[in-house]
């Protein structure tokens, strides 16, 4: 009698992130505006939230500046961004844009690797410290 197999397994290999990815990572460590093109669109973005949903690079962001197949309201708004589809990708100095605040959680990124917030409510992987003159004294 041959032996009946119940339950199959698959195994993913770990892979390195992605060269955008990385990209975003240092952004994010060193609070720069990244500009990019994502869905034929140009875009300046700061990335708040990193990580993965379902295997797939994603990003949270606030798009400050650029363009939008809806458009982009004054002001800016948080977009949701799979990494696999940013190309172009530049980093520079300025003002860091996180928007308003939010009350709603956050759907785009599952597995949040970082997250720019130091009090995050994710449980992000790697802490970022906050930038040397980031940190103001309390009175």
């Amino acid at each position: 009698m041959r032996p009946t197999v119940l339950c199959c397994c698959i195994v993913q290999k770990a892979s390195m992130p992605s060269p955008t990815y990385q990209l975003i990572m240092q952004a994010m460590i060193t609070r720069q505006q990244v500009l990019c093109m994502y869905g034929g669109f140009a875009r300046a973005i700061c990335p708040i939230i990193l990580g993965h949903t379902v295997g797939r690079e994603r990003v949270l962001a606030f798009q400050f500046a650029g363009g939008a197949s809806s458009g982009l309201p004054p002001g800016g708004q948080w977009k949701c961004f799979d990494v696999a589809d940013i190309s172009e990708v530049e980093l520079r100095q300025g003002r860091w844009h996180s928007g308003g605040s939010h009350r709603q959680p956050q759907h785009c990124v599952a597995d949040v690797e970082l997250d720019v917030n130091p009090d995050s409510p994710y449980d992000p992987k790697r802490p970022i410290t906050p930038q040397r003159g980031e940190l103001r004294r309390k009175r």
